[in-house]
């Protein structure tokens, strides 16, 4: 599956998730590309919410943080999308925990300097604002997560590769699952 010799696999589901800036969503994205599987992305889901309800994201975003609703209906459909199909990649902070039957459980993490680094590059703000702004996201985070499922989001147990983005380029990281991916279906 490596290198050239991609190509599409059945009955395959692989969940990336991890913390802002890890770079869940590129590696997802590549990873679906290579297998030409579809992607289920939890950030996909949401940016089309705030589309349906003539918000922007950041609108949104706020709407979100006083409304649990919307998180649970994200959560719910990205399941049940999942559960629908023979093969996908899902990506999101809980796809690890939301996909039963998934064939690897990939958590991509990065040091916190590099994580606000680059969301603050992509959000286009000082890095110290993106930093505060993540932290707190990742506190309420961690609260509702504990609360409305009992989950305990630093629990990394779930997981069957962990794998730090710091130092690799995005291609590496997803080398590294097309790897892993090769061992668990043999």
């Amino acid at each position: 599956m490596a290198g050239n010799k991609v190509k599409k696999v059945n009955k395959v589901k692989i969940t990336i998730s991890g913390p802002p800036g890890s770079g869940t969503t590129t590696i997802a994205k590549k990873i679906s590309e290579k297998l030409r599987i579809p992607l289920i992305s939890a950030g996909d889901l949401f940016r089309k919410l705030a589309r349906e309800r003539g918000m922007t994201v950041e609108e949104f975003g706020r709407y979100a943080e006083s409304n649990p609703d919307i998180d649970m209906l994200i959560d719910k459909t990205q399941k049940e999308e999942a559960a629908s199909l023979d093969a996908c990649v899902v990506e999101g902070r809980l796809s690890g925990w939301m996909v039963d039957n998934a064939s690897l459980k990939v958590l991509i993490f990065a040091e916190d300097r590099v994580r606000f680094e680059r969301i603050a590059k992509r959000e286009k703000k000082p890095v110290e604002i993106a930093k505060r702004e993540t932290l707190a996201r990742e506190n309420i985070e961690r609260e509702r997560y504990k609360k409305y499922y009992g989950i305990e989001i630093d629990n990394w147990g779930i997981y069957d590769l962990i794998i730090n983005s710091t130092s690799f380029a995005a291609d590496e990281v997803v080398e590294v699952i097309l790897k892993a991916l090769e061992f668990r279906i043999k």
